[in-house]
Formats: structure tokens, C-alpha cells, sequence
């Protein structure tokens, strides 16, 4: 997906100017992305894929900027338009997610059935690899009849007069911005920065509330603190929206998107985890299967708690110490 590119951009700047420009620019590329997904679909051709991606990179750039600026706009406008593009984001993204989550399972099936260092139960020789075989169907199963309700889902969602309303919303945005008559004609220090401060704020508090990963410095971390995850998908949701409020301002991005690069792995590590542990609930299955399950559960939580370090390295001031 193509990146905003970064220009000075300068503090004595109409911030209606910056912001409309930035907004009208991804407005732009949701069209474009909109009309490739079309004739991919219709094609059958692997670009649809991409062009959904970049679809909904630019709504959720678009509704994060309404959320941060929202007072320089016409904010009925914006919250109207804000709520749709997260509705049809969500929409779009949940085929993806299950077909991504299954892709990441069995390749983790994969690769652990032929560990020599993982232990069969009760000593009995070829449990895993035999046992993956099976876990490896049930998820097969369970998580094509979501990917399939959820290809459905997308269906009726892009054929709905709904999907064309926010579709036109956003052709009309990508010539004209409703801005506030007042706000918009000050300048970008005065409004736009403030209210980027504010998007870096809620982020930076969310941080520090996310709770220790270990005991201490030289403390190994808790592997089995899902009951956490929460916290940590807030922080990539508020990452992404201060990411978006500096791509407006013509900053340079890198590390907001590296870090959030490793909360998106830390993202689907964490589902990939609940996928297997939903898949171990069901009733009547055979104990090797439960094992296999249970061997895979352990292994994504472990990737879960890889992405949390990594974030931290990337993002907190003072490196994390890892236990040697």
C-alpha cells in the first residue's frame, strides 16, 4: 500500500490546507483501491487481495484523522463518515484475519511435529506428529466455515446501499473537505499539533498502564496472561491513530510503524492462541488431538510474548532486559 509521502510541512501553515490535503489524498487512493478490489473480484486475479488491504488502509487513515481533528471539520460530518469507515473496515478485515490465522496454525503444526524437543504424552513416541494431523483438520474446519460467513459477510456488505453511501461520502471527500469555518483557518501549530499531542498522549498512557510482563528486571516473563491481551490491542488501536496524526503532519513515521508492525504480530499470535484453545473445547476429541491443541496454544502465546518484547524495544525509551 502506498505511503503518504513526507513533506515539511510548517507550523505557521492553514491547518484546514494540511489536513484537507491529507484527507483528499486518501480519499483518493480508497477510490483507487476500490476500483482494483472491483476488478479483481471480477477477475478472480490475486491483486483483489492486495487492493482490499489498501482499502482499508485508507479508511482506517481516514476515520483515525476524523477522530484526532475532529474539531477542525464539520464533526457531524465527521462522526457520521468516522462510524461508517470503521464498520466497513472491520467488515473487510475479517476474511483476511481467519484465513491469515489458519495459514499461521498450520504452519505452526508444521514446524512443531517435526521438533525432536517437544515431549509426546506419557512417553508415547509420535503423538504430536500424529496428533497434529487431526487438530490440524479440526481447524481446517472451523476456521473455513468462518472465513466462509465472513467472505459472505464482505459480499453483502460492498452489494449494500450502505457500502454505496459511504462509497459516494468518499467521493465527495476526495474533492471537497467539510472543514469548521473557524479552526480550519488556524494555523497548523496552533490547532493541528495540539490535537496530535493529545492522540500521542492517550497512547503514551496506555503504555505505561500495560501491566509487567515479569516480576522484576531479572524476572523470566508470564507466558500464560491472556486475560492481558486486551490492554495490548488498545495500545496497537491508539498506535495506529497517532501513527495517522503524524502521517497528516508530513512526519516521518518509521518507528510507529515498526513498532506496530510487532503489535500486529502480537495481535495475531494472541487470536491464533484463542483459535486453538476454541478448537480444544470441542467436545469428543481424541486426547492426542487435545495435546497437539494444547502444544500449539502454548507456542503462540510464546510468539505473543516474542511481539510484547519486541514492542518494547522498539517503542519504550529504556530496552527491556531479557532473562538469560
Amino acid at each position: 500500500m502506498a505511503q503518504p509521502n513526507h513533506e515539511p510541512i510548517t507550523a505557521t501553515a492553514d491547518a484546514g490546507d494540511v489536513l484537507g490535503t491529507y484527507l483528499r489524498s486518501q480519499a483518493t487512493a480508497f477510490l483507487r483501491a476500490l476500483r482494483l478490489h472491483d476488478e479483481g473480484t471480477a477477475s478472480g486475479a490475486a491483486e483483489g487481495s492486495d487492493a482490499a488491504r489498501s482499502l482499508r488502509g485508507a479508511a482506517r487513515r481516514i476515520s483515525g484523522s476524523l477522530a484526532t481533528f475532529r474539531v477542525v471539520t464539520e464533526s457531524s460530518w465527521a462522526d457520521g463518515l468516522r462510524t461508517e469507515l470503521v464498520w466497513l473496515s472491520s467488515t473487510l478485515a475479517d476474511e483476511h484475519a481467519y484465513a491469515a490465522r489458519l495459514t499461521r496454525l498450520m504452519d505452526a503444526l508444521h514446524r512443531l511435529s517435526g521438533s525432536p524437543e517437544l515431549p509426546a504424552p506419557r512417553g508415547t513416541a509420535g503423538a504430536l506428529t500424529v496428533g497434529s494431523a487431526r487438530a490440524g483438520a479440526l481447524l481446517e474446519r472451523q476456521l473455513t466455515l468462518a472465513r466462509t460467513r465472513a467472505h459472505s459477510a464482505t459480499l453483502q456488505a460492498l452489494g449494500s446501499s450502505r457500502f454505496h453511501a459511504v462509497a459516494d461520502a468518499v467521493a465527495v471527500l476526495a474533492s471537497e473537505v467539510p472543514l469548521d469555518s473557524v479552526a480550519a483557518r488556524g494555523r497548523v501549530g496552533d490547532v493541528l499539533v495540539p490535537l496530535a499531542e493529545v492522540a500521542e498522549n492517550r497512547l503514551s498512557a496506555a503504555v505505561a498502564a500495560l501491566p509487567p510482563r515479569g516480576g522484576g528486571e531479572q524476572a523470566a516473563p508470564s507466558p500464560y496472561n491472556a486475560d492481558h491481551d486486551g490492554l495490548w490491542h488498545e495500545v496497537r488501536r491508539l498506535l495506529r491513530v497517532h501513527r495517522y496524526a503524524r502521517e497528516a503532519l508530513g512526519e516521518d513515521v518509521s518507528r510507529p510503524a515498526a513498532a506496530g508492525e510487532a503489535l500486529d504480530r502480537h495481535r495475531d499470535a494472541a487470536e491464533a492462541a484463542a483459535a486453538s484453545a476454541t478448537a480444544a473445547r470441542t467436545p469428543r476429541i481424541a486426547p492426542a488431538t487435545a495435546y497437539a491443541l494444547g502444544v500449539l496454544h502454548a507456542d503462540q502465546r510464546h510468539e505473543v510474548e516474542a511481539a510484547r518484547l519486541d514492542f518494547e524495544r522498539l517503542w519504550l525509551r529504556e530496552p527491556a532486559v531479557t532473562p538469560r
